[in-house]
């Protein structure tokens, strides 16, 4: 996504410059244009999009076309239909969407499941070859590290180690972690234009070292669950690198599959 103080082409222009192909539905071919001027910054996170009518007047295609691509769109959360008010681009400021790549549950359906923030360092430097292969930079380009615990009643429940690109990252310190109140995500959404559309994990069982043991109140050689993920924006493009350790005695892991 181009910085907020680049100029952005014409809408017109933009989604000519790189058709959909010829031979998939039509709205699919709407679905890719709609991506294309979310990608540019056509509409802003939280920003209403024209009516259905008004999209489908510009693409010279039904309702019904434009409907179905925006339904897919909302399906993925790229969008949000508010009944009565329209179609918003999605945001992480949004109670919905803060938590959406969260998936750690307290086992007590009644308990509160949310989690509270404590930083224990941010810095930057040249990334790891792992990291840089990961986040697609350059040999010797810097990266910004952040760990972080986040705690449930005081006690540590998970121990997050995250990598991002620090070309898209520039001014992100400990400070402004550390004043920010919103979920993370808004932060790099409202403040650096980096919005996460879309996540990969893989996870497996591992056991505590002594020192990831201290953080998080267990002993060394307890079982936590290991979950890596690679988060994307626009265009596939990845933007974080994140590794958790999982507190599992009184969570759990759940997901949803449709």
């Amino acid at each position: 996504m181009p910085p907020a103080d680049d100029t952005v082409a014409a809408p017109d222009k933009l989604l000519s410059a790189d058709p959909a192909p010829s031979f998939s539905p039509l709205y699919q071919q709407i679905k890719a244009r709609l991506l294309r001027s979310l990608q540019a910054g056509e509409w802003k996170p939280g920003d209403m999009i024209p009516s259905e009518v008004d999209l489908a007047a510009r693409f010279k295609v039904s309702q019904g076309t434009v409907r179905k691509a925006i339904d897919e769109l909302a399906q993925e959360n790229h969008l949000v239909r508010r009944q009565g008010k329209g179609t918003f681009v999605a945001t992480h400021a949004e109670e919905r969407t803060q938590y959406r790549f969260l998936r750690l549950m307290p086992d007590d359906e009644r308990a509160d499941g949310r989690l509270q923030r404590r930083l224990l360092d941010c810095r930057r430097m040249r990334a790891p070859a792992e990291v840089a292969r990961a986040l697609d930079l350059k040999a010797g380009e810097a990266a910004v590290q952040i760990r972080r615990l986040l705690m449930a009643a005081g006690d540590g429940v998970v121990l997050d180690e995250i990598w991002l690109p620090g070309p898209l990252f520039k001014g992100l310190t400990a400070d402004r972690l550390s004043g920010w109140r919103g979920p993370l995500y808004g932060l790099f959404e409202t403040e650096f234009g980096v919005r996460m559309v879309r996540a990969e994990e893989r996870i497996r069982a591992v056991a505590a070292t002594a020192d990831d043991g201290a953080l998080l109140g267990v002993a060394a050689g307890a079982p936590l669950l290991s979950v890596e993920r690679l988060s994307f924006t626009y265009g596939d493009k990845p933007v974080e690198l994140r590794r958790g350790l999982y507190r599992t005695d009184r969570f759990h892991y759940r997901n949803e599959l449709n």
